[in-house]
């Protein structure tokens, strides 16, 4: 895992020696991604730098330090992430005629983009992002993983075009102008983080998920091709018996958990004592031999923590299991989450999140997670309250027609989603707190979530589930896994988000996800069992946040006062009458909300920290 930067000079002038100090200033903003090394390169035109920070997890030696290039150089890539399938790719090129002088597997792509054709994404298998740049076709490759766990960032300007793994790499340019995103903000106050499609900054953009870009300067011109999308629908479902989808699906996680298990460095996994994690663990430790590293941490609060369930799990499956129980106070840790985010995100799960890799890292280099699973299987507890819902809704004729004479309706999958239960505020109420109508792009997005909810190709589970894979999954969830893991030097790999285990939970009908009364995800529960006691699949969804004795509503409220009140930044951006009024409302104990309430104190703190680094970075170069 590492961090990658790039600058492309279109016009601006930049100058050699200049574009190889600020790709290095860009480099080392992000020196916690990749402490072991750290190497620029520059085009002997002095045009295109890129730069690179290394975590050292599979060849550790020199010869596979990048950027790296192939034979004649032609082609230099920046990578970040893990090709699982390098060994398959590298035979076939060796037998191509390429030679290759490391074990790494960003060598691979060195020799794959010799062309430029950005099909031959799809070959890869793996979590990644990454820049190729090809000198003949004076064509810069951009792509990033299926699902989107690592990120990528773009920034174009006046002569000039960027990336970077981290916004902060960005804004280390001193030409980079930091215009906050009208529509970042409203998309934010929907869903409390920003979505792949929105950036907080204007005059950048996210790559997709699954996507890839080729960039031409010499005619200067942009190919786009989507190489991966989570799609479920009614037209692709499978037709096996529920004994033979069980039994293929234990063979696809027993693949991805494989894959996933190559490494020169220490390696462990995270382990909740729910299903997910549990059952990576399980598959590493009875299937492969494992002797596991599993790692969790608990809160003393017995009703608010699963490190108890953990410690059950890890002392049947024989790990070596380390914990620790902590009390952290969420008031002093804000400032340090702010500060650690690309981009705001109110996912108060940041904070556990942060402190379980943290943990982690005094042990090992690289972990397995069981993020995805949720989402691609239909484990949400909000997925079956919409559910029961829409089945109380299905009612017979008599019954509809006193309701359509007393004025009501049934509702549609996206009031019933769209809801407090995946909505921070209602757009009624962004409204409020902007002072006007929801900007253009954010407007399209709420559009583009309803589409997707009222799609009739898919039944609700398959809209609610596509509908998170694509914006809540990459948005918030790998997002927060990234950036406050690799804070702390620590590769996350999830082989619940492997490209072939994906492609299969796509077919599934709802009758193998989705079983009332209780079950959801019930047949990556069914496969569990296989390892593990039914009652402990069975047990209540914990979720992985703070306790309440974490967050005191006084302490909360009193900082609300301080950070939101008349010198708030965040009073640019918002009316301040309507600022004011929510604080008033959070003092209501009916109205309290910390998933209101802590998404608001981060958006705060993020631009003040912002804000200051930013004159720091001014009085610098100055």
């Amino acid at each position: 895992m590492c961090g990658i930067a790039g600058i492309i000079d279109t016009g601006r002038g930049i100058g050699r020696d200049e574009l190889l100090r600020l790709v290095t200033v860009m480099r080392d903003t992000m020196i916690h991604r990749g402490p072991d090394d750290g190497a620029s390169w520059v085009s002997e035109d002095g045009r295109v730098a890129l730069a690179h920070r290394r975590l050292s997890i599979i060849d550790l030696r020199p010869e596979a330090r990048q950027p790296m290039g192939n034979e004649d150089g032609s082609v230099q890539v920046v990578f970040n992430g893990e090709i699982y399938n390098h060994h398959d790719l590298r035979s076939a090129l060796e037998s191509a005629g390429h030679a290759f002088r490391s074990r790494s597997d960003t060598e691979v792509l060195c020799h794959l983009f010799e062309e430029v054709d950005l099909a031959k994404v799809e070959q890869l298998d793996g979590m990644f992002a990454f820049a190729a740049w090809n000198e003949r076709e004076r064509t810069l490759i951009l792509a990033r993983d299926p699902f989107g766990k690592k990120p990528l960032y773009i920034a174009e300007g006046d002569g000039f075009l960027a990336f970077a793994s981290e916004l902060r790499a960005i804004e280390a340019l001193p030409f980079f102008e930091r215009r906050i995103a009208r529509d970042a903000i409203a998309a934010y106050l929907l869903v409390q983080y920003i979505p792949t499609e929105l950036c907080i900054y204007e005059d950048v953009v996210k790559l997709d998920p699954g996507e890839a870009v080729a960039i031409d300067f010499a005619n200067d011109s942009w190919q786009r091709r989507r190489c991966f999308e989570f799609q479920p629908r009614r037209a692709i479902e499978s037709h096996l018996t529920p004994a033979e989808a069980k039994s293929q699906l234990r063979q696809l996680v027993q693949r991805a958990v494989e894959k996933r298990l190559e490494s020169d460095v220490p390696l462990g996994a995270f382990l909740s004592g729910g299903v997910d994690s549990s059952l990576v663990v399980a598959v590493m430790a009875k299937d492969f031999g494992k002797k596991v590293e599993t790692f969790s941490i608990g809160f003393d609060d017995p009703d608010a923590t699963e490190h108890l369930f953990a410690r059950e799990t890890a002392q049947l499956l024989g790990t070596n299991h380390h914990d620790a129980v902590l009390s952290p106070d969420a008031m002093d840790m804000l400032p340090e989450i702010a500060a650690r985010l690309d981009e705001p995100n109110g996912d108060s799960s940041c904070l556990p999140t942060l402190l379980l890799s943290r943990f982690t890292r005094q042990f090992v280099t690289v972990a397995l997670s069981g993020d995805g699973g949720d989402e691609l299987f239909g484990g949400y507890g909000r997925y079956k309250d919409t559910l029961i819902e829409g089945a109380s809704d299905a009612r017979g004729f008599v019954a509809r027609m006193k309701s359509r004479l007393r004025g009501q309706r049934s509702s549609s999958v996206a009031e019933r989603y769209l809801s407090p239960r995946w909505l921070m505020f209602q757009p009624e109420r962004v409204e409020e707190l902007l002072g006007t109508p929801l900007p253009p792009r954010a407007a399209h997005e709420l559009i583009r979530w309803r589409a997707m909810l009222g799609d009739r190709a898919r039944t609700p589970l398959q809209r609610m589930r596509a509908l998170d894979a694509a914006t809540y999954m990459p948005g918030a969830v790998l997002a927060k896994v990234d950036r406050m893991s690799m804070q702390c030097s620590l590769e996350v790999r999830c082989p619940l988000l492997d490209r072939d285990l994906g492609s299969f939970a796509a077919t599934l009908p709802d009758a193998l996800l989705w079983q009332p009364p209780a079950g959801t995800k019930q047949i990556l529960k069914e496969v569990a069992m296989e390892y593990l006691p039914q009652q402990w699949m069975e047990r209540r969804k914990m979720g992985f946040g703070l306790p309440a004795k974490c967050w005191s509503q006084g302490a909360l409220l009193r900082l609300a006062e301080e950070s939101l009140g008349g010198d708030a930044i965040l009073r640019d951006h918002l009316d301040g009458d309507a600022l004011t009024a929510f604080v008033e409302e959070q003092r209501h104990p009916a109205h309290f909300s910390i998933y209101r309430l802590w998404p608001m104190l981060i958006l705060e703190r993020w631009l003040r920290e912002r804000r200051t680094s930013h004159h720091e970075l001014l009085t610098a170069t100055h």
